[in-house]
């Protein structure tokens, strides 16, 4: 990058600490989110316990939320309680939105190289400077920022991970994955993903990386790894109401067209088991055809259906998934085109519209939406669904025109004479 363009990328990340440190002197509420992470953290330096209360003695008063994270999340979140609050938000803002074009920078090497004469901004650096600043309009990315989230830090690691230390071959292969499962249990369907992949090595350091963090936990404070992994783990409630709008997973989906029916949620899991062997077909499928971003993608946004929840700022992975989109439009004739800026557009449309704001939302109300209010309500898990139909589509299509070609009459039976070269055509 020039220097101008790294003065640009850095601009903006510096603007959010500077935010923070504005917000300290004036007393802002800024970050409920990393408000808890560093409550959480504090909590753990003072030795009190982290999971018996509701919420814990260092939150604010106006986050006052309970602590849902491993207790390695904690222990990792130390940094911050150095930090006034509205700091610590600024600190994690500025992370995250470095994280974010390291993102999109690992995804656009994790591209195939296109040929020929490129647009200007279809370069490298150029693509990841106008991605990094056009995305921060998307509604994952802007919420997770406004609420000091950090699934774009998480993202980063597992994509740098699988992308690049894992790819590679090197020996540090699997660490960052497993760090990023310590904090947030979702990622560890990224374990899964080395696995299936034949990174069994890179799947070994990661689980090793996991279960060694957790066994530190529990050497220094074996009430809280405890209490956390035989009770904390499976009381939702302390995640909030799984039929809020916000919770963009088949689980939100069918508690909130079914009312909240007792079964909805066993269904949810019944469809994500059902879902699990497609998914890992076409990961594959991706994966032997050298295209190992448009793999990994379909891992991350499997785990987002099949989650119990999916808030709709656990959806960051709308990003690579554009920058995968996009990429292909320079390669496009005028014919074709229209096709891939449909997908390309319809993607961005949804996550950048803040549908989930427009529509009534909140006190059971999505409980009572009409369809084309669910239709809209559900736009997020509407994305990749209709991603895979896509693709489904295309590969039959695809597969019937072949077999169209070789059910027709051998062109050596209209022509005896002519000399047929026995080779298969490549």
């Amino acid at each position: 990058m020039r220097p101008r363009s790294m003065v640009l990328l850095v601009a903006v990340p510096l603007l959010a600490v500077i935010t923070g440190v504005l917000g300290w002197l004036l007393d802002w509420r800024l970050g409920v989110d990393s408000a808890v992470y560093r409550a959480g953290a504090l909590t753990l330096l003072h030795g009190d316990p982290l999971y018996e209360a509701n919420t814990l003695s260092p939150e604010p008063w106006w986050a006052l939320l309970p602590f849902t994270y491993p207790p390695t999340a904690a222990l990792l979140f130390v940094p911050l309680a150095v930090l006034p609050i509205q700091v610590a938000w600024g600190v994690i803002a500025a992370v995250s939105i470095l994280a974010m074009a390291l993102v999109i920078r690992v995804a656009i090497g994790a591209l195939p190289r296109l040929t020929g004469d490129l647009p200007r901004w279809a370069s490298p650096a150029r693509a990841t400077l106008i991605f990094s600043l056009v995305f921060l309009g998307l509604e994952p990315v802007w919420r997770t920022l406004f609420l000091g989230q950090i699934n774009l830090i998480l993202m980063a690691l597992v994509m740098l991970d699988v992308l690049v230390l894992s790819a590679r071959g090197s020996r540090w292969g699997g660490v960052l994955v497993g760090v990023a499962t310590a904090v947030k249990l979702t990622p560890a369907v990224f374990i899964a993903h080395l696995l299936f992949t034949g990174r069994w090595r890179d799947a070994l350091r990661a689980l090793g990386t996991f279960f060694g963090l957790q066994a530190l936990m529990f050497a220094l404070v074996p009430g809280d790894a405890t209490r956390f992994w035989t009770h904390t783990l499976f009381d939702t409630g302390r995640i909030g109401p799984i039929h809020w709008a916000g919770n963009q997973s088949l689980n939100g989906l069918l508690n909130r067209v079914t009312d909240l029916a007792p079964w909805a949620s066993t269904a949810a899991i019944g469809i994500g088991v059902l879902l699990a062997g497609p998914a890992v077909w076409l990961m594959l499928r991706f994966h032997r055809r050298g295209q190992s971003l448009a793999a990994l993608l379909v891992t991350a946004f499997y785990v987002l259906l099949a989650s119990p929840v999916s808030w709709s700022h656990h959806w960051v992975w709308a990003v690579p998934l554009i920058v995968l989109l996009v990429s292909r439009l320079p390669e496009t004739t005028p014919a074709t085109a229209w096709k891939r800026w449909l997908a390309a557009g319809g993607v961005i449309a949804v996550f950048i519209s803040c549908v989930l704001l427009v529509l009534p939302n909140g006190r059971n109300i999505e409980l009572h939406w009409q369809f084309w209010q669910n239709v809209l309500g559900n736009a997020y898990i509407l994305v990749p669904l209709v991603l895979i139909a896509a693709l489904a589509g295309r590969h039959l299509w695809r597969r019937r025109r072949a077999r169209g070609r070789m059910s027709g009459p051998p062109e050596v039976e209209n022509h005896p004479e002519e000399h047929v070269d026995p080779t298969p055509a490549r």
